[in-house]
């Protein structure tokens, strides 16, 4: 019997694959191991998190469209930054002489969380669900596995 990869078995159970109808104020997203608690909230001009809630900042009637949407980039906003400030602090000792490794988000419903192309880390966006322990350790290995130029010694000790 062949074993299920587990990100594809996260995929296939239907987590990600979620119908609009799971779109509405009071629903809950996954964010660094945590659940967030979405608040439709026209007094924020931005997204704003506040503790286990994010407020967004849509009408009382907006679409469970506009409410994925809302949730999803301002996810992957907070994904970009914080990946990159993880992968910064992992290879800051040597980008002095060798350059550094260059992030994009990746979008694909299968393969690793991970995936390193030369200098360019292809990092899964949803990744940002997970606790930043894991984070870390996951983007830690895939540094690891770059050429000898970018991958440094253990730098996100403080993040386990």
């Amino acid at each position: 019997m062949k074993l299920r990869d587990p990100q594809q078995s996260l995929f296939a159970a239907g987590k990600y694959a979620a119908p609009l109808s799971r779109w509405h104020d009071g629903a809950t997203i996954d964010h660094l191991g945590e659940s967030l608690r979405l608040k439709l909230d026209t007094d924020h001009r931005l997204p704003t998190r506040d503790g286990g809630v994010l407020h967004l900042p849509l009408p009382p009637d907006a679409t469970p469209r506009q409410i994925q949407d809302a949730a999803s980039t301002w996810q992957r906003r907070g994904a970009e930054i914080l990946f990159s400030q993880l992968i910064e602090a992992e290879v800051s000792a040597r980008r002095a002489t060798h350059g550094t490794a260059a992030i994009t988000l990746s979008f694909s419903r299968h393969g690793s969380w991970i995936r390193a192309d030369g200098q360019v880390l292809r990092v899964n966006w949803r990744l940002i669900e997970q606790p930043l322990n894991v984070i870390a350790l996951a983007l830690r290995r895939t540094v690891a596995q770059m050429p000898a130029t970018l991958a440094t010694q253990d730098m996100f000790a403080a993040f386990a």
